[in-house]
């Protein structure tokens, strides 16, 4: 049984995991050929957050159905981290990609955005305090930095969107 369990577990990891990466890349092509990515919406976070919620909730689901639709918190667990996993790395690796190749001058233009809208919203700023927030923002925009926040927060929020799941789903026999 236990067998079964883990490699019904693995498939869902795998087919889930891949369908969040896919997504998420799919998504990030399209954030940027619209350009979206010099400015920081809050309708851009949601929208990715909830390709995140989509994909774990409904793995665990799936998982659940094939296991006689019993489901245990450290399988949620496993099964939403797992998820979590996969489309990260893969949506990391599209966002190192992007940064590195496709786009080079991507942290320059995220910089310079940042630099005008920081102007627009603080006038008073004096120009050592721009220089230092510009050098922040550069910092924590470069790629190698920026994929693995990416990853970090995927993983963090894969943990916390499956301990719900597995909470609301849980069911034992």
């Amino acid at each position: 049984m236990e067998n079964t369990t883990t490699a019904l577990s693995k498939k869902h990891i795998l087919n889930y995991g891949l369908l969040l990466g896919l997504v998420s890349v799919l998504f990030g092509v399209i954030i940027y050929i619209t350009n979206s990515y010099t400015q920081q919406s809050w309708v851009i976070s949601i929208a990715g957050f909830a390709i995140l919620i989509a994909s774990i909730v409904l793995g665990i689901n799936g998982f659940k159905k094939e296991n006689n639709n019993l489901l245990s918190l450290s399988q949620a667990l496993k099964v939403g981290i797992g998820i979590a996993t996969i489309g990260g790395l893969i949506g990391a690796a599209w966002m190192y990609i992007l940064m590195n190749y496709i786009e080079p001058d991507m942290v320059n233009q995220i910089v310079n955005a940042a630099e005008e809208q920081m102007i627009e919203q603080n006038p008073n700023m004096t120009e050592a305090q721009i220089e230092t927030a510009i050098e922040i923002t550069r910092k924590f925009t470069s790629p190698g930095i920026n994929t693995a926040i990416s990853l970090i927060g995927n993983l963090f929020f894969g943990f916390i969107i499956s301990i719900f799941a597995g909470l609301i789903m849980k069911k034992e026999s």
